[in-house]
């Protein structure tokens, strides 16, 4: 790759990238792992200030974390005027162990956990998000080739896609250029709003890369074009919020889904990785929609699902498991917002699952029909309850590590003082092209 400048960057636990702009001479350092950063760079609020009375800032000297290579190699940032290249790294310790704070180990601890039980989750996200006229206010950007603005759902419109047709254009070169599996793509229900799934595949940390690197590529662009790219849960009150749906199977050593019964309803071991899930849900619900914001899109009969719930080939259930041929038999977990940490969000999905397994829970009774018309247990409806049930969750605590954890509840709970008493313009301003 031919390049004038190097990013590294790793993400935090806000799903944002941090990092360092280096001259290229400095690759062959960066693979070496001889680039740092303090260890609090990977917990700080939403807008990249030190968290108060973190023991990782002052109580501790600040101290350095060593920078690895993912693996991945240096990938090309093409919504830059100069040619550049992103090295992705994560967070160890001197003396080679991982930091228990950074997100990618606290996935990556998920899947030792399948790996011993000779298991391989398959997953796959799909990225939705809002193209946004910033310039004053937010509203739907102006197509390219007509300068109308068009408002409504737009669900599944050819026209949508080709108004667009540049940026998205862009958007699966740099796809391909990155290695990110895109595939799909459609106009969804909000304004503006569309959706690119990615394909499914072996590697859920490669997976999580691909859905953070796809935020970065989809914002960068956007702003190329000259509009915005947002991934916020509900950037309009009066339409669909984004989420982020990620579908997940399961592997033997021998390549044979472990969920395939042969049938349309799946073996044991899928209904006890939903039952997994369902008791994960109300502790993990402030990792799947981490700011105040995010419960804008937790609204009954508003296609987010707050009912805790599964149900086969029905959308309106958190868990549904998908029809088609058996061998494809999969769990697509509904609940996540837009807006969350892609390598948190995975390792909160693939942990409840295996808590399941561990636990050989069985699953309450899959539910017909519109479930939010239903008598059903609900998610945590607000951020404090939320973050209480997440410093609580003996399920919660079982899937991520103690220190990530009180470093989460302190983002958290700063980012809860620094909006209080925002107002919405205020809040939008902040959020809108940050997570």
């Amino acid at each position: 790759m031919s390049f004038q400048a190097l990013r590294v960057a790793a993400s935090d636990l806000n799903g944002i990238a941090r990092g360092k702009r280096l001259p290229p001479q400095m690759a062959p350092k960066v693979e070496a792992g001889a680039v740092r950063f303090p260890l609090s760079v990977l917990n700080l609020d939403i807008c990249g200030d030190d968290i108060d009375g973190s023991p990782l800032v002052l109580e501790s000297g600040d101290r350095d974390g060593v920078l690895h290579p993912t693996g991945r190699g240096a990938v090309p940032m093409p919504w830059l005027g100069t040619p550049t290249a992103l090295i992705p790294v994560w967070m160890f310790h001197e003396d080679g162990t991982p930091y228990e704070g950074d997100p990618r180990h606290a996935l990556a601890r998920v899947l030792e956990r399948f790996a011993a039980r000779g298991l391989t989750p398959v997953v796959a996200a799909e990225m939705e998000f809002f193209l946004v006229d910033d310039s004053d206010g937010a509203q739907v950007p102006a197509s390219p080739r007509s300068g109308k603005r068009r408002r409504g759902g737009q669900i599944l419109s050819l026209s949508m896609l080709d108004a667009f047709d540049a940026f998205f254009t862009d958007l699966y070169a740099g796809c391909a250029a990155m290695g990110i599996p895109a595939g799909t793509a459609i106009s969804e229900s909000g304004f503006g709003q569309f959706e690119i799934t990615m394909e499914h595949q072996a590697d859920a940390l490669k997976a999580a890369d691909d859905a953070w690197l796809f935020k970065l590529l989809t914002r960068g662009l956007a702003r190329k074009h000259g509009f915005a790219a947002s991934f916020m849960a509900k950037p309009y009150g009066d339409c669909a919020g984004s989420g982020m749906h990620v579908h997940a199977s399961l592997l033997d050593a021998s390549g044979g889904n472990v969920f395939d019964d042969g049938g349309p309803e799946g073996t044991d071991m899928l209904r006890h990785a939903v039952a997994g899930c369902l008791a994960a849900l109300p502790g993990c619900t402030a990792i799947f929609a981490p700011h105040g914001v995010s419960y804008n899109r937790l609204v009954p009969g508003a296609h987010a699902p707050t009912g805790i719930a599964w149900a086969y080939e029905n959308r309106t259930a958190a868990i549904r498991i998908p029809s088609g041929a058996p061998s494809a038999r999969r769990i697509e977990h509904r609940f996540a917002g837009a807006d969350v940490s892609p390598h948190l969000a995975f390792a909160a999905i693939l942990g409840g699952m295996m808590n399941g397994l561990d636990d050989a829970g069985e699953s309450p009774a899959p539910i017909t029909g519109n479930a939010y018309d239903l008598d059903l247990p609900q998610v945590p409806g607000k951020w404090e309850a939320a973050l209480t049930a997440f410093e609580t969750s003996p399920e919660v605590a079982r899937i991520f590590e103690a220190h990530l954890r009180a470093n989460f509840a302190m983002t958290k709970r700063q980012e809860m003082q620094l909006c209080q008493g925002l107002s919405d313009a205020a809040l939008l301003e902040l959020y809108l092209d940050v997570v």
